[in-house]
């Protein structure tokens, strides 16, 4: 969903309450975070694994395990992916084509998938991050407007 159709859904919505009406702009600040994030709740977490999982795989190839470790140190400890969350995601993105898995040998012996980015997924990450950069300039907006 791009930013542009969650604030056309926002303003369609039936309330009695609009913008012009709030004395206080964090109480607008929060009825839009509360609707938007009701209205796009696992998509908004589904899109921040998407791009964080193709942004990383960018650097090359990478077993879950290590994947998941590099996205946690990237973003600082703010996303955390566990190993049962992490690959029936890498499983839905390789049906979509935007990653490939195959199997490897480490040194000491055990299998591991190993997942590369696809031209599908290159093609993919590139609108993801322009969404993500359009709704984090919307916040900052935002922000800014509330403590003016």
């Amino acid at each position: 969903m791009t930013l542009r159709t969650l604030f056309s859904r926002l303003q369609s919505l039936d309330d009695p309450c609009t913008p012009g009406q709030l004395t206080n702009s964090n109480q607008y600040i929060r009825i839009l975070y509360v609707r938007g994030m009701a209205m796009i709740g696992s998509g908004i977490k589904r899109g921040t694994a998407e791009l964080a999982v193709l942004s990383v795989l960018q650097d090359g190839p990478l077993h879950g395990y290590e994947l998941a470790r590099r996205i946690e140190k990237r973003t600082n400890g703010a996303l955390h992916f566990t190993l049962a969350a992490l690959y029936p995601m890498l499983y839905r993105m390789e049906q979509q084509r935007w990653i490939r898995g195959s199997w490897e040998t480490s040194a000491n012996g055990r299998r591991r998938r190993c997942y590369r980015l696809t031209p599908a997924g290159k093609k993919k990450l590139s609108p993801l991050e322009r969404e993500w950069a359009e709704l984090f300039h919307a916040l900052q907006q935002l922000t800014k407007a509330a403590h003016a």
